[in-house]
């Protein structure tokens, strides 16, 4: 099993890149866009939108016991207000080396929000996105034990449930950035804190992992790293 310090430093080593990816942008760019930052802002209500992709679930599929893999539409109205769907397919394959329960799921998720731009000048190549969703997933899971040898009687009793049905709502509020890198593409960083509404754990009363959510019993806060594409 990953240990758990090196999951933590590598998570961490990938956030301060992002930031510092996002932080550093070629400055020829910024310099052309900030003689338009007092630009009139009578545009259009519909700006286009945009599909993208999270690249740090699929990091933590390799790295740890569970991971997702996430896509995202994202409307621009007026550079400032982002309408925001996000699907994806959360996994889990987890066995806990002291209990040696094993623990497996596979289940969609969907959020859906607004992201605001908060920089005053709105149509830079930088936006600064404060926002919240409603998150919503429907999963179930089969747990599983290799059994006990009975010392007296002999014999293995082996232990699992399968198709434990569950059900979460939760909410996530969340700060990031994006940049316009090359055209149409943009790199974007978020952290998200996420705060549970309704649950449903099934018969067990327990779930380790929540497709979309993270672990059950884990940290509250989570990040992004997106790729998207202005269509």
């Amino acid at each position: 099993m990953t240990n758990q310090k090196n999951i933590s430093a590598y998570i961490s080593s990938l956030l301060v890149f992002s930031v510092m990816l996002l932080a550093f942008m070629p400055t020829y760019a910024y310099a052309q866009k900030k003689s338009n930052a007092t630009e009139n802002d009578s545009i259009p209500l519909f700006r286009g939108f945009a599909v993208g992709v999270d690249l740090v679930g699929p990091i933590q599929m390799l790295i740890k016991d569970y991971g997702q893999y996430e896509a995202s539409l994202r409307v621009n109205l007026k550079d400032k207000y982002f309408p925001v769907l996000e699907v994806g397919l959360g996994k889990a394959d987890h066995t806990d080396d002291l209990t040696h329960l094993s623990y497996k799921t596979s289940a969609p998720f969907a959020r859906v929000g607004m992201d605001f731009n908060i920089l005053r000048n709105k149509h830079d190549i930088y936006r600064l996105y404060a926002g919240a969703r409603y998150a919503f997933t429907s999963y179930k899971y089969d747990l599983s034990h290799p059994g006990i040898e009975d010392p007296v009687w002999g014999g293995n009793a082996e232990y699992y449930a399968n198709d434990v049905k569950c059900s979460y709502h939760w909410l996530e509020f969340g700060i990031g950035i994006d940049v316009k890198m090359w055209g149409p593409v943009h790199f974007g960083w978020s952290a998200r804190y996420k705060q549970r509404l309704t649950y449903d754990e099934g018969e067990l009363e327990k779930s380790w992992y929540v497709p979309g959510f993270g672990e059950s019993d884990g940290s509250a806060f989570g990040a992004l790293f997106n790729v998207t594409i202005d269509i």
